[in-house]
């Protein structure tokens, strides 16, 4: 196939999975592979819910519709546009490994693009908890294009021979990663996570917003903000006043477990929390992660030394939500809307394969 036709391949597999983005599919006309695949696809995102808790319809439907926006013949051109891939296949494809998480739907689907557009074999080793999403979508792909059928592979056991490993998981397991993998060329991610900096002088528009930052994927995503940094005599109030939109994440039930067992924990601990009956605030806790249910918040004085700290905490940050002096700022509201160059863990996968 000609980098083209992938892309082509792609932007067809981008029109399917946009008839997913509602928790109600809509089947539309003129889709290439909807007469043999659409309801094969449907079951797959209906039944995923049992297979993972956290894939709840909506956020499997946010999922496809991010990946729609993500996959189209214009994205995946200004995508490539940054390198120097071919048009015609000139050099050997190479077998690539991805092992992939499994916390938020589709989270391997970025991996397996890349090395599909940059014309290498894909070998995947998908997480338990992926729910099958990413083995439907290229079940897809190599029905609408069946020259993907020899350079797709899953693997339920290990990946014995391969040129290069794309790895996810978390801090623990890159440490295995990295010792077992050490004689091969590998990008292995670790543990990330996000924060926001408020000033008090926020809309209510762009507190909403970061209510989606916080939320969105039960707070399971590196792009998920798990702390804010909040100046001196910031009113909480406020804060819950604007994200009550959201009260509904607590009718589900695994999220509500998690809530209930992590405030349980704090109120025995006799640690002061703040609590709005569906997210509790913990303060001035020095961690990054915060569990499910749960929000840390740290003060602030001095916006110079905020700075420095979170220049120190760079390798663990994915986002910055509102403040542009760092190089990782992404405004309210959109740090769920990765751009196909937003890399994990700001690694360049393409480059990577290209090397």
């Amino acid at each position: 196939m000609t980098l083209n036709q992938r892309i082509e391949s792609l932007a067809i597999l981008g029109a399917f999975l946009g008839q997913f983005s509602e928790q109600q599919a809509q089947k539309k006309t003129g889709i290439t592979g909807n007469d043999t695949f659409f309801e094969v696809f449907k079951t797959t995102c209906e039944s995923a819910q049992y297979k993972n808790g956290w894939f709840t319809p909506k956020e499997v439907a946010r999922a496809m519709e991010s990946w729609s926006k993500a996959l189209t013949e214009k994205e995946l051109k200004k995508w490539v546009s940054n390198y120097d891939i071919p048009e015609q296949q000139t050099q050997e494809r190479k077998d690539i490994a991805i092992i992939t998480a499994g916390n938020i739907p589709l989270v391997g689907l970025h991996d397996i693009v890349a090395v599909l557009i940059t014309g290498n074999n894909a070998h995947i080793k998908t997480s338990s908890k992926s729910a099958n999403l990413e083995k439907s979508v290229c079940q897809y792909l190599c029905e609408i294009s069946p020259e993907w059928r020899n350079r797709i592979v899953f693997h339920e056991n290990r990946i014995e021979n391969f040129d290069k490993i794309i790895a996810t998981g978390s801090n623990n397991t890159a440490r295995y990663f990295e010792h077992y993998f050490k004689n091969k060329e590998s990008l292995i991610r670790k543990n990330r996570n996000s924060v926001a900096v408020l000033t008090g002088a926020e809309t209510s528009e762009e507190l909403e917003a970061l209510g989606k930052d916080i939320f969105t994927y039960f707070g399971l995503g590196c792009r998920s903000v798990s702390k804010i940094y909040i100046p001196k005599n910031y009113k909480l109030d406020t804060f819950f006043e604007h994200i009550v939109a959201y009260s509904d994440i607590i009718n589900t039930s695994k999220y509500a477990n998690n809530y209930d067992y992590n405030k349980a924990v704090y109120l025995m601990s006799l640690i002061k929390v703040y609590d709005n009956n569906f997210i509790t605030l913990k303060p001035e806790d020095k961690q990054l992660s915060s569990p499910v249910g749960c929000l840390f918040y740290e003060y602030y004085e001095d916006r110079e030394v905020l700075k420095t700290k979170l220049e120190t905490l760079s390798e663990q940050l994915q986002c910055v939500v509102n403040f542009p002096e760092n190089p990782k700022h992404v405004p309210f509201g959109h740090t769920q809307d990765p751009k196909l160059m937003d890399y994990a863990d700001g690694a360049d996968t393409i480059k990577f394969l290209l090397q």
